[in-house]
């Protein structure tokens, strides 16, 4: 099954509307797309608005490839199921979101094994034609490595915060014209 996720903030009509297009062309039966508020009525998808995040959860980690906008949750999901992800950002020149962050989220994990980006339906089509080239990712674990708890632990013990006295920055002129 291959499932894909465009969020549930705005709608990904450019999205959806490849996969599907792709899906009714190559006989695919097998597409689950959690759609969010769409206008695109999709022919092959098995489509959802939304739905709990335990029932979302299991679908990610049965599905065998998903196609996602370049959402941190989609792309952490798949590392984690250790699943092949391609991911789409969109495009804010389009009215797709409020700015351009998820260009900058594809072009950060642009070379992590598993992790296909592309810019545009075109690169969409040929990525889902080539799906048998395409590998899982290598695996990112849900909790933060020993050390790093140990390292933070220690810093937070040592650096207290009730044991500081902390001046807020506009303060600190308040109380410097006040003893002029």
């Amino acid at each position: 099954m291959i499932l894909v996720s465009v969020g549930t903030q705005f709608p990904f009509d450019r999205l959806i509307s490849t996969v599907d297009m792709w899906a009714v062309e190559n006989g695919r039966t097998d597409v689950m797309a959690q759609t969010g508020p769409s206008g695109y009525t999709p022919r092959a998808l098995k489509c959802f608005d939304m739905m709990s995040p335990d029932k979302f959860r299991k679908l990610q980690a049965e599905a065998e490839l998903i196609v996602a906008h370049a959402g941190m949750g989609s792309i952490l999901t798949a590392l984690e199921f250790r699943k092949p992800i391609i991911i789409m950002p969109r495009d804010h020149t389009r009215g797709e979101h409020r700015n351009e962050h998820q260009s900058a989220t594809a072009a950060r994990f642009e070379n992590t094994p598993g992790l296909y980006v592309v810019r545009d339906e075109a690169q969409l089509l040929d990525r889902l034609n080539h799906l048998s080239d395409m590998v899982a990712s290598q695996g990112v674990s849900r909790k933060a490595p020993e050390e790093f708890v140990s390292r933070l632990r220690a810093f937070i013990e040592e650096e207290r915060p009730s044991s500081r006295v902390w001046t807020l920055p506009w303060r600190r002129n308040e109380s410097s014209a006040a003893k002029r």
